[in-house]
């Protein structure tokens, strides 16, 4: 089964992008599953890479590297990364800039779309 899930809220304040993850992960680890995860608007913050959160907060970098280490495809909004002023660089290993094309290629491929 392919399924894509696309965040789009910033990785704090909100709690979206975190259960997005959390479900993810948990997808990740399933036989047979096929997960590609794309990071649009704020979510782009997401994957930049060296976050510091205080200790016992969640850290999504964290937890996008478990998305990846499953060999999980994860987008991020190039434009999305170009507003908010960072650069391919910045990005956390496992992630790639991504464009609007390539979600909908994979909108169009998934058995199922989960947004948070």
């Amino acid at each position: 089964m392919k399924v894509l899930i696309v965040l789009n809220e910033g990785p704090y304040g909100s709690e979206r992008s975190y259960n997005g993850l959390r479900i993810a992960g948990a997808l990740a680890k399933q036989e047979g599953v096929e997960l590609r995860l794309f990071l649009i608007g704020d979510a782009a913050n997401c994957a930049k890479a060296g976050q510091k959160v205080p200790q016992g907060y969640y850290n999504v970098e964290h937890m996008l590297s478990i998305v990846t280490r499953r060999d999980a495809a994860v987008g991020v909004c190039g434009t999305c990364m170009d507003a908010r002023g960072f650069a391919d660089a910045d990005l956390t290993p496992g992630t790639h800039r991504s464009t609007m094309d390539e979600l909908t290629a994979w909108t169009l491929d998934a058995d199922k779309v989960l947004v948070f």
